[in-house]
């Protein structure tokens, strides 16, 4: 049985919603700012605790059914008519690993000083490493399928990124069986030939974890990879998703964020790329920059592109920046922390997000099944989970700690004199 019932956690997330609501339903965007500096604002640690409470709405149905070894017997497989069977190939990697990628430095963090909290990640931990020791276990009955399809690869990368993210709870704390099994399953993933765009890092994303952990590694797939993608920077913090370049959120949802695990992954053991760090961290700032300032003052982003069903997964480069404690001149922390929290509130607390058990449903905002493409699935939806990487920050880090502040969007729309936005040159 859950150990927190579905109804509790409802209302837990529909009482954040109330608690924001002076910004989110502001008639003008004034009224917004005037209202979110005028009210007690939130805290740092009242923001932490409703970002959890997401995480364990969103997590908690996908680590504790695999954790019995129950998730394909449980987990709905929603999907675009006549894909289901396709899809029921590659949609419980999917949950597994873009779940485990989001979570990963949180799992990895510091013990605090909030017991709730701590109870809590021990838990995840657990659960965590069952469901890669389950996962991979050929014999187990949610063995996962890697290398049997193409997803396989895109998942199995993202899984890759989480242990690279989390080496001591999700490498180190394994047994030798499951770390053995986890090679296996991820040289599986060899025989898929990647698509000439993002998909060339997903590729390259597993062999530096085998790099890291001192496997056996390819290094022309990580140098073709990072070269090519130097070759289809299109300029101002924006990589082409191939030759072409898209209106989308893949610079976040795979491209930037990948290259910069890729580096950190790579460099105790070679410098063959590091001439590439500081252009690629560069561009990066710049593109969280740009996110960021995409962030209304209601808290909303633009509906651009595809894959709009990883919701507030599209922050992942934000988030990404913000882990690293190398946010961009003059956005500070509070104002980013403040802006993600406002947009993970609205979206997670829109209407049938949730099914009656509690799985994801596709949608951006709500239950929205046609905005779903035809590789979309339930597990699809869990790369939200990336928009949740500051929650690896100590909740004594300025993230957390400084004062709320008004994100450059409310800044702007209220009137504030705020300085102005240039691209960077290179």
């Amino acid at each position: 049985m859950p150990t927190q019932s579905h109804a509790t956690r409802r209302n837990f997330l529909k009482s954040a919603v109330l608690a924001t609501a002076p910004v989110l339903a502001a008639p003008t965007a004034q009224a917004a700012v005037h209202a979110s500096q005028t009210a007690a604002p939130e805290t740092g640690a009242a923001d932490r605790a409703r970002w959890l409470a997401i995480v364990e709405r969103v997590a908690q149905p996908v680590l504790e059914a695999i954790s019995q070894q129950n998730l394909r017997a449980s987990m709905p497989v929603e999907s675009a008519p006549s894909q289901e069977k396709e899809r029921r190939q590659s949609t419980h990697l999917e949950a597994v690993g873009r779940l485990l990628c989001g979570l990963a430095p949180w799992l990895e963090g510091e013990p605090g000083s909030d017991p709730k909290e701590e109870a809590l990640r021990s838990r995840y931990r657990d659960w965590a490493r069952l469901a890669i020791k389950h996962g991979t276990d050929p014999r187990s009955p949610d063995a996962l399928n890697f290398g049997t399809n193409p997803q396989s690869l895109v998942d199995a990368a993202f899984l890759a990124l989480a242990v690279v993210r989390a080496p001591n709870q999700l490498w180190l704390k394994l047994d030798a069986k499951t770390q053995d099994n986890l090679v296996q399953a991820l040289i599986a993933t060899r025989t898929v030939q990647p698509g000439f765009n993002n998909w060339l890092l997903f590729s390259a994303m597993i062999e530096a974890f085998f790099c890291k952990f001192g496997r056996t590694w390819d290094t022309l797939r990580i140098d073709y990879a990072l070269r090519q993608h130097q070759e289809w920077y299109k300029g101002d913090g924006v990589y082409g998703d191939g030759p072409e370049f898209h209106w989308d959120y893949y610079n976040s949802f795979v491209i930037q964020p990948m290259m910069l695990n890729i580096l950190d992954a790579v460099e105790p053991v070679t410098h063959r790329w590091s001439r590439l760090r500081s252009p690629i961290e560069v561009r990066a700032r710049r593109y969280a920059a740009i996110q960021e300032r995409l962030i209304s003052p209601e808290g909303t982003f633009p509906p651009i592109g595809r894959s709009l069903a990883y919701r507030f997964g599209a922050l992942q480069l934000l988030a990404e920046i913000a882990l690293r404690r190398n946010l961009p001149e003059g956005v500070h922390p509070a104002q980013v922390r403040c802006a993600m929290t406002a947009v993970m509130t609205r979206m997670i607390a829109a209407n049938d997000t949730f099914d009656s058990k509690g799985w994801l449903t596709i949608g951006f905002a709500g239950h929205q099944p046609d905005i779903g493409e035809s590789y979309i699935s339930t597990g699809s939806c869990y790369l939200c989970s990336a928009a949740w990487l500051p929650l690896g920050l100590a909740a004594s880090d300025e993230f957390w700690g400084a004062p709320a502040e008004p994100w450059t969007a409310q800044k702007a729309w209220s009137g504030v004199n705020i300085k102005t936005d240039h691209a960077i040159a290179d």
